[in-house]
């Protein structure tokens, strides 16, 4: 092999670094055996996760950036011989995650409550993370601005869902809406509002990463 010099190693080092400030993980959750939270019609929200994160892909991929998915299928990030999946799937995706190193990753899922006039997208961060944080402040209200849907929601901040605290680069979980509720559920299950969420998803992120770079 032959013998990198010094300035070819630094190179190497900036070439890393955009590269890595160019890279977003999606990850779209459940998938599989674990098909998530159930709509009041029936509404998969497993299908709902990955048909938004596809679209949220084809945006920022527009836009030049480098998408790394976590699934692209119905299908969990486990092996069939596991026997807790669902601790395999999220160990799995962390370590894709971790493996991918990128600027910041998001996990788009759907919420679920017992009333069903409950309704509205939020974003979750780690707690005690400032760079989450502001991410999630920032993506919130691009949420809300995109869709202008009357949504009051704030960010919140979490220390225990797994992913949140398992994670080491900037992430955050968009629960884009409440299946419980029957209004939202269909609008969540149509193409067009699908198109409108991952809009303001990708918008959402992409100032994220603007803002990061203008910080480093």
């Amino acid at each position: 092999m032959a013998a990198v010099a010094f300035g070819d190693e630094l190179a190497i080092m900036v070439f890393n670094e955009k590269e890595k400030n160019n890279t977003i993980v999606i990850d779209s959750g459940h998938g599989g055996v674990d098909p998530g939270k159930v709509g009041t019609a029936g509404v998969l929200e497993k299908d709902i996760n990955l048909s938004i994160a596809k679209k949220v892909k084809k945006l920022l991929e527009q836009k030049k950036y480098r998408v790394v998915m976590t699934r692209s299928e119905d299908k969990g990030l486990y092996q069939d011989t596991d026997s807790n999946k669902k601790k395999a799937d999220m160990r799995a995706r962390v370590s894709l995650i971790h493996e991918t190193n990128p600027a910041m990753a998001v996990s788009i899922h759907q919420n679920s409550f017992g009333s069903p006039q409950v309704k509205g997208a939020q974003v979750f961060y780690y707690q005690g993370s400032e760079e989450g944080k502001w991410m999630a402040d920032l993506v919130q209200d691009t949420l809300k601005e995109k869709l202008a849907d009357g949504n009051h929601r704030i960010a919140k901040a979490n220390n225990n869902y797994y992913m949140l605290c398992q994670t080491d680069v900037p992430f955050l979980i968009i629960e884009c809406g409440f299946l419980s509720n029957p209004q939202e559920e269909q609008l969540l299950g149509s193409e067009e509002y699908q198109g409108k969420m991952a809009a303001a998803i990708a918008t959402g992120i992409e100032k994220c990463l603007i803002q990061k770079k203008g910080k480093t």
